[in-house]
């Protein structure tokens, strides 16, 4: 029998970082040496992995390239039983992200784009979105030739097939006509505070989750994240404000896009939107305590966390 249970569905970019760690940026046109690099899945890996580490049925809807990037990328995903829906690209490889990593922790990028972004409506259609089924959007797919296939597939889209809006960084800097129509389709907001706040112009978390209720359709959820300090949810009229669970971090990177796997996971199994957020906040907090964007935790060791903090 085939699962009912909702899909996670991310259509987002699958790129490959490679990560060197620098003593220091080289001065321009300088030269600076490095140990060999690392090379990781990431991008939306990241987050689809942290879902199927939650048991959810998930789907990378995104393009893959041919070439030893695009075969990490898939090799990445069918380790953790994730379908990938959408032909391979010929002739082309999945782009990467070079991530320059300094002492400090601070990090540098170069990011190229390939395969990952030659999609259609027709491709992006492989999925089969249903109603129930969660569609994952990153704002960085609205930009160069992604935006405008996503748009007219995302238009399409069964009743009742939740649209969940990462927002990024980026999604302040677009043209208003695009962010208008991403929002008008958005049925889930999940950002952090300083994305929140580009939107709203609050600064507290829980006001900016109420507030980013008014640019979504009626009925529509909104989480705001903010790290070690937790997130606000704002679903079914009230705002919950949800305490996080400060660690000593490791590593950073990924800890966004664990929250939103775990936090879509958990609602596509049936959980409270509030429910879900309280464990997408340990899994941020367990996932910053590991070197590695894609090494979210477990449903089993979510569940011994929270155990733990009582």
């Amino acid at each position: 029998m085939p699962s009912m249970a909702p899909r996670v569905i991310h259509t987002a970019q699958a790129l490959v970082d490679v990560v060197v760690e620098v003593p220091s940026l080289p001065r321009r046109g300088g030269n600076v040496m490095a140990p060999p690099p690392k090379e990781y899945a990431g991008g939306a890996v990241n987050i689809l992995l942290a879902a199927a580490r939650q048991g959810a049925e998930c789907v990378h809807a995104g393009a893959t390239g041919t070439g030893p990037h695009g075969d990490l990328v898939r090799a990445a995903l069918e380790a953790e039983g994730v379908g990938v829906s959408s032909p391979v690209v010929p002739d082309l490889d999945t782009g990467i992200c070079v991530v320059m990593l300094e002492p400090t922790a601070e990090r540098t990028f170069v990011t190229t784009q390939a395969a990952e972004r030659v999609i259609s409506a027709e491709s992006l259609q492989t999925s089969a979105p249903v109603a129930g089924d969660l569609v994952c959007v990153s704002g960085y797919s609205l930009t160069g030739t992604t935006r405008d296939p996503l748009l007219q597939w995302l238009a399409g889209l069964p009743e009742g097939v939740e649209v969940v809006l990462d927002p990024g960084a980026i999604f302040a800097e677009l043209d208003d006509e695009v962010r208008e129509r991403m929002l008008a389709m958005t049925t889930v907001w999940t950002g952090n505070a300083e994305e929140s706040e580009a939107l709203t112009g609050e600064a507290d978390i829980v006001v900016a989750a109420a507030r980013c209720i008014d640019h979504l359709p009626e009925g529509a959820v909104a989480i705001v994240r903010d790290g070690p300090e937790g997130c606000a949810v704002r679903a079914d009229g009230e705002t919950t404000d949800l305490d996080g669970y400060p660690q000593k971090p490791v590593d950073t990177n990924g800890a966004g896009d664990t929250h939103t796997g775990v936090l879509v996971a958990c609602r596509a199994a049936g959980a409270s939107w509030v429910d879900a957020a309280r464990r997408a906040n340990a899994g941020g907090a367990i996932k910053v305590t590991r070197r590695g964007p894609a090494t979210a935790p477990t449903a089993a060791e979510i569940d011994a966390f929270l155990a733990e903090q009582g």
